[in-house]
Parts: C-alpha cells; structure tokens; sequence
C-alpha cells in the first residue's frame, strides 16, 4: 500500500508482513522496519508517521544502513593501493554509508505470501564515494516462532568495502525509556573508542571488571547512566537477550555477525526527533567500525565473484 512520496516524487509503499499474530511494516523508503505489532498490539519499534519525518526527523529509525553502517575515521580507506575519500557527516568521520546512505534509497519491493518481502537495491560505482556497482537485496521474514528474520545478501562488479546493519529502536514497553530494560550480551570483550567513536588502536578490551559486561542480565542504567554507544565482539554463537521487567515481554537476538553496536538512543533530544532521550535501545549485528583502516579486524571487503550472506534473527516473547 502507498505510504507517501519523497519531494521529487518516489513513491514510498508500505508491506505489513503477518503472521496471525504479530504484524510487522516494511516502508522502501531505507528498508525500513516501521513498526511491529506484538500478539497484544504493542508496537516495540519507534516509528514515524510520514516520508517527511523520515526525511527530516530520524536517527535512522529502523533503516538498513549501508554502505557501511557505523564509522570510517576521516571518511578515508586505501583498497587495492586506491585512496578512497568518502563524505563526512559525523564529527568527521563517514557514518553510515554517509550524507546519503541506504536509509535514504527507495528499495524495490517483491512480497512473498503474507510472511516475506525481499528488497533490492543498486548502488551506482561512485555513489557516496564508495567503488563499485553494489547490489543489495534484503529480506524480512515473519516466522511462526514470531521470529523477525533479517537475511542480508550483496554482490559486486569491483572490490568495494560493506557492512550492513538494521538500526531499529526496540522499547519492549511500548513507551517511556528503557533505562529498566534488562540487557545480556554475550560477549566478552568489547571495543574502547575515541571522542569520536573510532576504535582505538589495540586488541579488543575485556568487559570483566568494567561497566560495559552485559555477559550477566543487567539493566540499562544500573551504570554510566545508562549511556552506551559501543560495538561488543560477540561469543561465537554469542546471543543477546532484552527483557521489559513489567510486562515480562523479551527479546532473543542471533547473527552470523561477529559483533553488535549497543546503543541505547541517550542523543534522542525530543526536538530534532519525536522521541526523546533513551526512548528505545539499539542491537546493530555488524562488522567493527573503521574495519576498512584496521586489518588486524576481520575484513569487510567484498570482491566481484563473491556473494555477502549475512542473517539476524530478533525472537519476541511474552
């Protein structure tokens, strides 16, 4: 169904995907997840109403963000002996894919029964100052378990950098902040970060002893103020769990991913954005920022005759 039109006039649709229970909304405006509805109607995404306030009022609220989701330091990587200078739109550093990224696309949309949509995007060589002609698909999938199933896949004609994520705001509550939330994330290392958020040199930091372990359930502002912007490097296997304490309503996250951005939304000011501070909690399955300058990381380059295949699952109960 039409959601709405962007200023040069893109439709923008909007799929609901059902399982009999929950139902989800898909925009292709970004990829978007705009909303999904528990069994009880509680929706546990923030979400906007119009293609305006997407445009012009969100903190990538439940986009796929690409290129490359999180921060390249000073917009810069050398692949293949070629210096590459991307846009700068955060302290500068390149943020998500940059000034345009993949959360301001207009996917193509392919519904498959009630359950599935697959989403498809070219990203022209150049675009954003990345090289290649990038084509990436991704598919929302409803399951019978009321599994949110993200499966990720990309191909390239030239060697090019990737690491796609969904930048979904989860509040279990269905309002108010999640500061009660209780977080586990199974990982035991994490990566320590500079003023602006770029990794510092070095191995990956332990959480024991700091207060960044989450390898025990606990709730988002027990400490720092519940103030978390950090990429975790995930146990193999490694599972994250969000439990809304009042409602007992949870949340299981899964990826083939080796880490997750916790971010748990304390920049929502109320103003730029309807939502205000810790209005909702991030859980970015990704590959580490800045990976492209960090070869002691694992790669994020894509080479034509390769295929991307990446998946995240978020499993809601209660």
């Amino acid at each position: 169904m039409r959601f709405g039109a962007t200023p040069t006039g893109e439709t923008v649709d909007r799929h609901v995907l059902t399982n009999g229970r929950m139902r989800v909304g898909i925009l292709t405006l970004g990829a978007i997840v705009q909303s999904v509805e528990l069994p009880d109607g509680t929706d546990v995404v923030l979400g906007l109403p119009t293609v305006a306030d997407y445009l012009q009022r969100s903190r990538y609220f439940g986009a796929l963000v690409g290129r490359y989701g999180n921060r390249i330091a000073g917009g810069c990587f050398t692949l293949d002996g070629v210096s590459r200078q991307l846009p700068c739109n955060d302290n500068g550093n390149s943020l998500h894919g940059g000034k345009a990224g993949f959360d301001k696309r207009i996917w193509r949309a392919e519904a498959d029964g009630e359950r599935a949509v697959r989403l498809t995007y070219v990203s022209a060589d150049g675009e954003e100052g990345y090289p290649g002609t990038l084509t990436t698909s991704v598919t929302y999938t409803l399951t019978e378990r009321d599994e949110l199933r993200i499966d990720y896949h990309a191909t390239t004609d030239a060697a090019t950098v990737l690491n796609l994520t969904n930048h979904s705001y989860f509040n279990l509550a269905g309002s108010g902040d999640v500061r009660d939330h209780v977080v586990t994330i199974e990982a035991d290392h994490y990566l320590r970060v500079d003023a602006g958020k770029i990794p510092l040199p070095g191995a990956p930091t332990p959480v024991a002893g700091t207060p960044y372990d989450f390898t025990r359930p606990t709730a988002v502002g027990a400490r720092l103020d519940g103030c978390y912007d950090h990429c975790y490097v995930l146990r193999p296997g490694g599972v994250m769990r969000v439990e809304e304490p009042v409602s007992g309503r949870t949340m299981e996250v899964t990826t083939t991913e080796p880490g997750v951005q916790f971010y748990t939304g304390h920049m929502l000011d109320g103003i730029a954005t309807p939502y205000g501070r810790q209005a909702g909690l991030c859980l970015e399955t990704q590959h580490f920022p800045d990976s492209p300058n960090r070869p002691d990381f694992p790669s994020t380059v894509l080479r034509p005759g390769q295929e991307h295949v990446s998946t995240t699952t978020y499993r809601f109960a209660g």
